[in-house]
């Protein structure tokens, strides 16, 4: 538990691959990502294709993996990133959920 995000809310190219998907295919990006925190990956998967319940829902989830890896922050907080930038919110959740630091990605390519 770092207490912060491991990449950037911008950090979309530290894992190519998974932005392409995030970007292609966001609803099953956000279900497997609400399934890592404990959510129905189905249900989030079809409420995230939902105007308005998409937002709170990441709200919700962001929260969620902002708690399990003990970084600070509020719901309000978790809303506002996920109305501003949902798909780079859903990006940066992702990668925390992979578990994959930017150090040691640069440290693999050594």
């Amino acid at each position: 538990m770092s207490g912060e995000w491991q990449h950037g809310l911008c950090g979309c190219f530290d894992n190519f691959g998974l932005c392409l998907v995030s970007w292609l295919i966001p609803c099953y990006r956000f279900g497997k990502n609400a399934e890592a925190v404990g959510e129905s990956c189905l249900l989030c998967g079809l409420g995230f294709l939902v105007p308005g319940v998409d937002i709170f829902l990441g709200a919700m989830i962001r929260g969620k993996v902002r708690d399990s890896k003990g970084i600070p922050g509020s719901f309000v907080g978790d809303l506002v990133m996920w109305f501003c930038c949902p798909f780079c919110s859903l990006v940066q959740e992702a990668q925390e959920l992979e578990g994959s630091s930017p150090q040691a990605v640069s440290m693999a390519r050594e």
